[in-house]
């Protein structure tokens, strides 16, 4: 399997119009991979909060279409990152109304909506994406031909009991689009890597580059395999990074080193 994660420079001088047609374009040149991967928020800029409410737009927004098309012109399955989601109010999608979410895309080669996930986890403690969005309450899987993909955003990373909960609903593949910043990156690289050691899974991890609203971005988006070994890694600056793996190797690593089947804490029913 051939995957290419777009590592997005979100530059504030950029409208968010001719942002989307600029990763349109990269999507298509991907032609002939097998899955693409957009970073988190990459139409406003995680870090950019004051941008949230004028920036978002209905799942099914200008966003949504440039994406599906895109997908389906370069025919590869599309995690188009995440966009600022307004819900419908009582009075449609006025501004100032209805509910944010950091709600992530998942197209088909064919264009359609394949999931859609609302961020569980809120980054920003007291301020920010923590008090100006919603949370999610749904895990989300996605069937590939040749792999379950659990999907997750930027600060999910932290709670393994959510990447615990996704291979208990079959994940193999966890694709996480990001915002991190370059101050916290030895714990994007420590905790893309954790991830993929205690799931026994594949990690493909997409950041940013760049600079958002002042908070300069760790880039180095990674991809990670069952043992923990980094396949591909990018630098700090804007950049493709496409890499081959075999998701078949995630089921000879479960097996070859079964401590999956030990588990016992967070299990409906201790194994006897």
């Amino acid at each position: 399997m051939r995957a290419s994660l777009l590592q997005i420079d979100v530059n504030g001088a950029e409208s968010v119009d001719a942002r989307r047609r600029r990763v349109a374009a990269l999507v298509r040149e991907q032609a002939g991979v097998d899955l693409v991967v957009l970073p988190e928020l990459w139409t406003t800029g995680a870090f950019a909060y004051e941008a949230f409410a004028a920036e978002a737009e209905p799942l099914e927004g200008p966003t949504y279409e440039v994406m599906a098309k895109a997908a389906s012109d370069a025919g590869v399955w599309l995690h188009a990152g995440s966009i600022p989601e307004r819900t419908a109010s009582d009075s449609g999608f006025a501004a100032g109304e209805g509910t944010l979410y950091n709600t992530s895309l998942v197209f088909s080669p064919s264009g359609e909506l394949a999931a859609a996930y609302r961020k569980i986890h809120r980054f920003g403690f007291d301020k920010g994406e923590a008090v100006l969005m919603g949370a999610g309450a749904e895990l989300v899987t996605v069937r590939l031909p040749e792999t379950v993909v659990g999907v997750a955003t930027c600060y999910d990373l932290r709670f393994p009991e959510l990447f615990r909960g996704l291979v208990d609903a079959g994940a193999e593949t966890f694709v996480i689009p990001a915002g991190w910043p370059e101050r916290r990156r030895s714990h994007w690289t420590l905790l893309a890597q954790a991830r993929a050691v205690e799931n026994q899974a594949f990690v493909l991890a997409c950041g940013t580059a760049g600079t958002h609203a002042g908070v300069p971005q760790a880039g180095h988006s990674i991809v990670v395999d069952p043992w923990g070994e980094v396949l591909a890694e990018a630098g700090a600056g804007e950049e493709v990074l496409t890499v081959d793996f075999d998701p078949a190797k995630v089921a000879t690593t479960r097996e070859q080193f079964p401590a999956l089947k030990d588990r016992l804490l967070g299990l409906a029913a201790p194994r006897r």
